[in-house]
């Protein structure tokens, strides 16, 4: 897979940890990955904290894409919905340690609520090699 970032002075350039586009090239398989939020896979119980649920949803995202033959580095564009969006920068600051660039595309909305009463939750699309 080649993935090749868009970038442009005609729009607003990236302020954080992702790209305005990224085109992918390949031969592989797209693969839409679900919310995650902050769930304990062992437990089934929501995690602590905003940044314990932070890392506890890449390390879910990872799982899955893991278990779809890819890692979090084929990850082409990502969702992030928040229930406070003071914890904005707190999501960009954890995110540089589980992604390098190129970053992929990304949204982060507020939104009232998360289900289990996550303050967290993101999705994802990734391309794998078929």
């Amino acid at each position: 897979m080649i993935k090749q970032v868009i970038k442009t002075t005609n729009a607003p350039q990236a302020i954080g940890t992702y790209s305005q586009a990224i085109r992918v090239r390949s031969g592989g398989d797209t693969v839409y990955l679900s919310g995650q939020i902050g769930l304990d896979p062992d437990t089934m119980q929501m995690i602590d904290g905003i940044d314990a649920q932070i890392r506890q949803v890449f390390n879910n995202l990872q799982s899955v894409a893991t278990a779809s033959g890819g890692d979090l580095g084929d990850i082409v564009k990502l969702n992030i919905f928040l229930t406070d969006l003071d914890n904005f920068a707190l999501v960009n600051e954890i995110m540089a340690s589980y992604f390098s660039q190129p970053y992929p595309a990304r949204a982060a909305v507020g939104v009232k609520a998360l289900p289990r009463g996550a303050l967290i939750e993101m999705d994802a699309i990734m391309v794998v090699q078929g």
